[in-house]
């Protein structure tokens, strides 16, 4: 009597489904998710809608613990902590990690974006994944781009109507290069300082004034302790959502997927909460007493006139091929 071959007597539908493999199986996750803002700011909305997509997706069996506010420390602080696998996520302006490859420089460059749509073209196009694909190299992985929006100046000495103005203000900057080299070139003292610690600053007189989006000044209360906002809008901040590569080495392929699709979900609700609330945090600060001033055209091409050798200055610290990426990027959405 003659055996029959394993194919004779299985059904060729059973072959096939032998030949797949086992889909991964998505196990228990904790991850700690950290950002510098407080609860209520756009940043953070972004981050509860996360882990909602999250939980929801993974069927509870992975769960993002967040940590609003910098209680696990500033943004350099937490580079290095996702470096070593301590903190599992955070989400930040995409030029502080211009330290780790000076191509993020390039988004701190003031001027670069006409509106929030164009900046989101570029970063959710071929730039922002040149970036992003520099990351894994460095102990990080990028998730996404979200916004925190285009910056503006407060101070508490007096209004700042004319470029001239903000000669001699001492403005806690962002501890990147670009904004401190800027603000240097328009005449004031610059003065890099962890997020955390700029109402103190404020509120003491260690420096004059800061400058950041409206959402910002709103959810700090630097309304509190600032007088005077100029509507300057000198620099539009991509922020960008990382996980440390040592937590996503352990993660298997489905565990990702989900991370990944969570944060691209979250990234479109982020996106308009905060493009809605800049009109509100605007009204509600001129409610609270600040003075705005609004500058005109011809003072703004001033402030970018003051601005082009820092402009030439980190343009040429980057990669020329990425910078091409970037200005061919910037042309597309220019010719739509």
């Amino acid at each position: 009597m003659k055996f029959k071959t394993l194919a004779a007597v299985l059904s060729l539908p059973a072959l096939v489904l032998l030949a797949q493999p086992a889909a991964a199986e998505i196990r228990a996750h904790t991850l700690k998710f950290t950002a510098q803002n407080q609860k209520g700011h756009p940043q953070v909305m972004g981050m509860e809608k996360f882990a909602e997509i999250l939980e929801k997706k993974s069927g509870g069996k992975i769960t993002a613990r967040l940590f609003p506010g910098g209680v696990l420390g500033g943004d350099v602080q937490t580079i290095s902590a996702m470096q070593g696998g301590t903190v599992e996520m955070s989400v930040m302006n995409a030029g502080l990690l211009a330290g780790l490859s000076r191509d993020f420089g390039l988004v701190d460059l003031p001027f670069l974006f006409d509106s929030p749509k164009q900046a989101d073209a570029v970063m959710d196009g071929a730039f922002g994944k040149l970036l992003a694909d520099q990351l894994p190299e460095k102990g990080l992985v990028g998730l996404g781009y979200w916004e925190l929006g285009f910056r503006n100046l407060t101070n508490n000495r007096r209004p700042v109507a004319k470029a001239e103005d903000i000669a001699g203000l001492k403005i806690r900057v962002v501890q990147t290069p670009v904004l401190i080299d800027l603000f240097g070139a328009l005449g004031a003292n610059p003065v890099p300082m962890p997020y955390p610690e700029v109402y103190t600053a404020l509120e003491t007189g260690t420096v004059d004034g800061q400058e950041n989006p409206f959402a910002n000044i709103l959810s700090a209360k630097f309304y509190e302790v600032q007088k005077h906002v100029a509507v300057t809008r000198h620099v539009y901040n991509p922020q960008i959502v990382l996980i440390s590569k040592k937590t996503w080495d352990k993660l298997n392929d489905e565990e990702r997927k989900v991370i990944q699709e969570a944060a691209a979900e979250a990234r479109d609700f982020q996106r308009t909460a905060s493009r809605a609330q800049e009109a509100e945090a605007l009204a509600e600060i001129k409610a609270k007493g600040m003075q705005v001033t609004e500058f005109p055209p011809a003072e703004l091409d001033k402030l970018r006139e003051k601005a082009k050798p820092v402009v030439e200055k980190h343009a040429a610290a980057a990669s020329p091929a990425s910078f091409k990426v970037l200005q061919d990027e910037l042309a597309k959405t220019r010719a739509k």
